[in-house]
């Protein structure tokens, strides 16, 4: 099973930053001490190419990411103090999840430890994202012909409004989004579906919807691959989001989606998204789970 994972992901933020770095320093640690992946299913990005970018974002706005000229209200938009470290991180995840998508194509599945920047949209970056690695990656399979229809399931807390932007006018991909409804984003973007949730949704509810929605829905779209943004923010601890599942809840969650993938032969990417419960012992092991479903069914 491939992971990207650069060690770029873990850049340090202030000390009174909410944003917890650190989880993309111990889930691989967390991963590897347990066997669910060896040293060998890790892989360092290599250099994303200017153009990857381009395809996808405005070439005004990623000259002033590139050039450190973001203005101060774009830069608190982004929640995110701008760096030059923090651009090769954006640059060193986005090209994570363009690898990982040629492992999939190979393996059926592949991870980016980090990844699911879905709220930077094609000239704007915001909710601590500043390129969208799942957009620059499926624009490259497009472009190369190796796929001709993308799913993008994002079962993040917090809607992904930046994908649904890019793509809004692109019918090869599809974009399905389960989010609270009264939660940031405050102005949505159009998903080809939304699913607004209610505050304090819990376990059954929020599964039989997804259940629904995979089989009702994501089935008919006759997809030939599959980005899941897999956050962890869905969790009644999680101190941004305003649902209410369970570990097991979420869990069962991401049952769902890679049974969906596995069992219909689809080639899945899978990206980490948010997750900001007080305790990191909670995040890493909510994002573990994950792959030691993805190891279990596919492996």
């Amino acid at each position: 099973m491939k992971v990207a994972w650069n060690p770029k992901y873990c850049h340090r933020l202030p000390s009174n930053h909410r944003f917890p770095m650190e989880k993309y320093e111990l889930l691989p640690q967390q991963l590897l001490h347990e066997g669910t992946i060896s040293q060998d299913d890790l892989f360092d990005p290599g250099q994303l190419l200017e153009k990857d970018i381009t395809n996808v974002h405005q070439p005004m706005y990623w000259q002033k990411v590139r050039d450190l000229c973001l203005s101060p209200s774009e830069v608190r938009r982004t929640g995110f103090p701008l760096s030059q470290a923090l651009v090769d991180r954006e640059t060193s995840i986005a090209q994570g999840t363009l690898e990982a998508s040629y492992f999939a194509l190979e393996q059926g599945v592949a991870f980016n430890i980090a990844g699911g920047t879905h709220h930077a949209g094609s000239d704007f970056g915001e909710g601590f994202c500043l390129l969208n690695d799942i957009a620059i990656a499926s624009q490259r399979l497009l472009l190369e012909r190796l796929v001709s229809r993308i799913l993008i399931i994002d079962l993040d807390v917090h809607q992904g409004n930046g994908t649904a932007e890019i793509f809004s006018a692109n019918p090869q991909v599809v974009t399905f989004s389960m989010h609270g409804a009264k939660n940031f984003p405050m102005k949505k973007q159009k998903s080809s579906l939304d699913i607004n949730l209610e505050d304090g949704l819990t376990d059954d509810v929020y599964l039989n919807l997804l259940e629904h929605h995979l089989l009702n829905f994501c089935d008919q779209i006759s997809a030939d691959f599959v980005y899941y943004q897999a956050g962890v923010d869905v969790l009644d601890t999680d101190a941004l989001g305003r649902l209410s599942l369970t570990l097991n809840g979420c869990r069962n969650r991401d049952r769902l989606v890679l049974e969906f993938c596995k069992n219909r032969g689809i080639p899945l990417v899978v990206v980490m998204g948010g997750g900001y419960s007080p305790q990191l012992n909670t995040i890493v092991e909510a994002h573990a789970n994950t792959y030691r479903l993805a190891q279990q069914l596919y492996f």
